[in-house]
């Protein structure tokens, strides 16, 4: 169902799935290019705990997805505060928790939940750092050079990978990390071996170089979080 929550900035679409009664996971979703290669494994897993009972919500982030507004208009703390609302919507009077993949787990900390359940979260760093190659391949290409030391000095919003960013929001996820304060559950991939509570096997959809699914992650992922909202629950 298309649904959507209100925040201090506008209105943001919002898909729901499942009851609405009973515990909710709201899901924060990659940032940039890597949530369109994720969000069919993201709504499949949605889908699935739905299928157990739970109920699901996949909020847009200002400037993201179907959202009309523009990235350049972002910061960091205005995702957080939005997913925060996400969040508050979804979960009115029900079990709430919160579940991220890859950069959105950059946005779950400070939202009002039960638990957390983060898969192969990273670092803002990384993420900027995968921006800025890509745009240094692209520059390459054209004959150009592109020094990522212009990050750090005030100016326009700049394109990297597409996206047209502000530097503010750069610098600011270049030293973010996930919040994994307890009670908080890390799930990573088998090719990962930075520390987790379990680690699975599957194919790290978000490098690929066109949007994919993977069944078997997905239910895979679904049971893992399912068997985890109930432990909260509990």
């Amino acid at each position: 169902m298309i649904d959507h929550y209100d925040w201090a900035g506008g209105r943001e679409a919002m898909l729901r799935f499942g009851p609405d009664h009973g515990p909710v996971v709201v899901l924060a979703m990659p940032l940039f290019e890597e949530a369109n290669r994720m969000r069919s494994l993201a709504t499949t897993l949605l889908r699935l705990l739905a299928d157990e009972g739970i109920g699901g919500a996949l909020p847009d982030l200002p400037g993201a997805g179907e959202s009309e507004k523009s990235l350049e208009e972002d910061s960091l703390s205005t995702w957080q505060v939005s997913f925060s609302s996400a969040v508050c919507a979804a979960t009115s009077g029900r079990s709430g928790h919160v579940a991220g993949l890859r950069g959105g787990c950059l946005v779950t900390g400070s939202a009002a939940a039960r638990s957390r359940w983060l898969m192969s979260p990273v670092g803002g760093e990384a993420i900027v750092r995968d921006l800025v190659r890509a745009r240094q391949a692209a520059d390459r290409e054209a004959g150009a050079v592109f020094d990522p030391g212009t990050i750090d000095l005030d100016g326009p919003p700049i394109e990297l990978a597409g996206h047209v960013l502000p530097r503010q929001l750069l610098r600011s996820l270049r030293t973010a990390e996930p919040d994994v304060a307890a009670p908080c559950r890390v799930i990573r991939l088998d090719s990962d071996r930075r520390p987790a509570d379990r680690h699975i096997a599957g194919a790290p959809l978000w490098r690929q170089s066109e949007p994919g699914d993977d069944p078997a992650l997905a239910a895979t992922l679904a049971a893992d979080l399912a068997q985890w909202v109930r432990q909260c629950a509990g």
